[in-house]
């Protein structure tokens, strides 16, 4: 059990140096509380998944693996080229020959980071649909992180002390931790799955993305793509307050006193006026050249000096 205690210790002891840092990507954590910017809930909460889709609660319990994998790959739209190991949610991300490979490495994320694949998984959802997590929700999942702390620090303890009594309680509590882990994780796969197979089946009712917000490994919309908004400053600047249109005429000088339309038949040719014929006759006594006249056989054209530039 170490690789989650393991992860929650680095999460819990590395996030106030990261805050205290100005992280980027501790900062859209922070973003996903602001209740004016995810504004949408869940389809279904945590305590109503497994009422809500059993069948496929049950298989995110037994295949947790498969389930995170397939997860992934909806929410990137089956565009398996989008793939960044983490979602680019850690150091590795990124170089871990995600272009060349994208599906052996989702499935090493899914296997040896599965806890941070869910994770990835669930944060990319809440980024593209703005979804906030209810009270409800946090209560249950901080439930699950603390229950793994409290048997860590028991299990700690009990190695130094060398108490009996203690290392039983932590083994006790590390079971409970990992039924209250099993559980709360496939609850969690099956709200990203009913969520997911919303979204797919109105894919018109996604919301637009939010400006400065686009996280990391999601594109958006490329500007230039068919139905794609045209890019901020495009075209000319918006008139000021208060720019009322020109009057008619305005730019145009007057005509001169007196000026009126030309006549009728004004630009017409005179009466009597004929026509030139369709072909000119030659000059007198001009006759055409002889047969075979031109340059003699061969001839070769005069060669110049390259001109100087």
């Amino acid at each position: 059990q170490w690789p989650r205690w393991l992860f929650a210790c680095v999460v819990f002891v590395g996030v106030p140096r990261l805050v205290a840092m100005d992280n980027p990507k501790i900062a859209a954590l922070q973003a996903r509380m602001d209740n004016n910017r995810y504004v949408r809930h869940w389809q279904t909460p945590l305590m109503s998944t497994c009422s809500t889709k059993p069948g496929y609660c049950c298989f995110a319990m037994w295949c947790p693996y498969c389930a995170s994998f397939e997860l992934r790959k909806q929410a990137l739209h089956g565009d398996m080229r989008r793939y960044i190991c983490c979602n680019g949610a850690c150091p590795c991300s990124g170089r871990m020959g995600e272009k060349s490979a994208p599906a052996c490495c989702l499935c090493m994320e899914v296997t040896f980071c599965f806890a941070q694949s869910v994770a990835s998984t669930r944060f990319m959802i809440q980024d593209e649909l703005r979804l906030e997590t209810t009270k409800c929700d946090n209560c249950i999942i901080g439930t699950m992180i603390a229950l793994q702390y409290i048997a860590c620090v028991c299990h700690i303890v009990a190695c130094i002390t060398g108490s009996e009594e203690l290392a039983q309680i932590a083994n006790i509590l590390d079971c409970l931790a990992d039924i209250v882990w099993c559980t709360v994780c496939a609850c969690m796969q099956t709200q990203h799955k009913v969520e997911m197979d919303a979204r797919d089946k109105s894919p018109g009712a996604l919301p637009p993305p939010m400006p400065a917000a686009v996280p990391p490994g999601v594109q958006m919309i490329q500007v230039g793509h068919p139905g794609a908004p045209p890019p901020p400053g495009y075209g000319y600047a918006p008139p000021p307050p208060g720019y009322a249109p020109p009057p008619p005429g305005y730019g145009a000088p007057p005509p001169p006193p007196g000026y009126g339309p030309p006549p009728p038949g004004y630009g017409a040719p005179p009466p009597g006026y004929a026509a030139p014929p369709a072909g000119y006759p030659p000059a007198p006594g001009y006759a055409p050249p002889p047969p075979g006249y031109g340059p003699p056989a061969g001839y070769a054209p005069p060669a110049h000096p390259p001109m100087q530039k």
